[in-house]
């Protein structure tokens, strides 16, 4: 299989950014990218842009890549807009690689933008609650409260609005705990360790430091998840440049990190609790194959923590623990820096910010990183192969699409 590697790699703050523009943003990442790579765009023989909300947001539909890269000097390359869902910057990332794989060019770019805040909140909420079946939003609803059944939440009120999908998380978590024992105590470790990685990440939408207690008692979201366990919307951008092995000495000065795996899944319709069956666990099983690679041999990870229960269902179908053990791994320490197998160092979704068009690149930023030995305060001690897992969207009882990619030192 031709080899593929990232040579450049880019990322803007993720947080509130009410004066930037999907142009600005996208300009400013790609700008990073190209001089982390020692190439001028021309040097781009094709481009994959990210993006879910513009749509909704501003009204822009269709064509917001060649709008917002030819905003920069990109022109006549082929230009393909992606969407999908909070998986559509990895998807981008995985177009690219199949795009280079295919001999159809010898450099490309992968980019997602993201603008989410405006001050109109309705808006804002309604990017994702679009991300599921629209047209059977009961039967969603009816299942969702089905595989919950028998945990009882307490007599807590959610305040303010809220995604549905942290509703969705919400019965994953209690079917989680129905099944193992997991408990609201596991689920705010991930969220402190999340929040306590984001303080050495400049680039994250949030800095505070918050132990578990404090994010036990922060208030509910929907039960058992409180805010802090909770990732926030965010505007940003992140990207990557990818080439083939022999276009590398076009990129004097790089430091190419290989891809030695990027799988792209859809979901399946198994039954609630065939686990094993999970669109990310099958995703994960393919990666590790294509990589020559498993869990054991993997230093780093960052992972789709849209909430807390998000981490702990993918760090199990990562292979890093036993099924229904993911919550007790972050309570030992396991996942945070310094432990086993550090997960989500740059903060997570849940700090670091959910620009859902970018998110998936943004992960990518962070392990190139620590594959290069540049995360500073957040390295992982000779990290030598990274995954990422990034899902979007919601069908049945999982994600809609997951993607898988497995980054290594050459």
């Amino acid at each position: 299989m031709e080899k593929i590697f990232v040579v450049g790699v880019g990322m803007t703050r993720f947080g509130k950014l009410l004066d930037r523009s999907v142009k600005d943003l996208t300009r400013e990442a790609v700008a990073m990218a190209l001089e982390d790579a020692g190439c001028d765009l021309h040097v781009i023989g094709a481009a994959f842009f990210a993006n879910a909300a513009q749509s909704a947001v501003e009204g822009q539909y269709m064509i917001p890549g060649q709008l917002a890269l030819r905003a920069m000097g990109f022109s006549r390359i082929p230009i393909v807009n992606v969407e999908n869902a909070c998986a559509s910057a990895s998807t981008a990332l995985y177009l690219a690689c199949q795009h280079l794989r295919a001999g159809a060019a010898d450099a490309v770019l992968a980019v997602g933008a993201e603008k989410m805040f405006t001050p109109d909140k309705e808006k804002n909420l309604a990017v994702l609650n679009g991300a599921w079946d629209v047209h059977d939003v009961a039967g969603v609803v009816r299942n969702l409260a089905r595989i919950g059944e028998g945990i009882e939440a307490p007599e807590t009120e959610a305040e303010g609005a809220r995604s549905v999908f942290m509703d969705v998380y919400a019965s994953l978590a209690k079917q989680h705990m129905k099944r193992y024992g997991t408990t609201p105590r596991q689920l705010a470790a991930v969220a402190a360790k999340n929040h306590h990685h984001s303080v050495h990440n400049p680039l994250s939408q949030y800095r505070s430091d918050f132990s578990i207690d404090e994010v036990l008692a922060a208030r509910s979201i929907a039960w058992p998840l409180t805010l802090p366990m909770c990732s926030p919307i965010s505007d940003g951008a992140a990207a990557a440049i990818l080439c083939r092995e022999d276009a590398l000495d076009r990129f004097k000065g790089a430091r190419p990190i290989r891809v030695f795996a990027s799988v792209l899944a859809s979901g399946s319709d198994r039954e609630p609790d065939d686990l094993d069956e999970h669109i990310s666990l099958v995703a994960a099983r393919q990666a590790y194959d294509l990589a020559g690679v498993g869990p054991k041999e993997i230093s780093v990870a960052e992972v789709h923590d849209a909430s807390a229960m998000g981490e702990i269902i993918q760090t199990e179908n990562l292979g890093f623990c036993a099924m229904g053990d993911g919550g007790a791994l972050a309570e030992r320490g396991e996942t945070s820096l310094g432990g086993r197998i550090p997960i989500n160092p740059s903060g997570g979704l849940e700090s670091k910010g959910h620009p859902i068009g970018a998110t998936g690149l943004g992960q990518i930023y962070e392990l190139v990183g620590q594959l290069r030995n540049a995360a500073r305060a957040r390295q992982v001690e000779g990290a030598r192969f990274a995954i990422a897992e990034n899902g979007g969207g919601f069908h049945g009882y999982e994600e809609a699409a997951a993607c898988i990619t497995i980054l290594g030192r050459p």
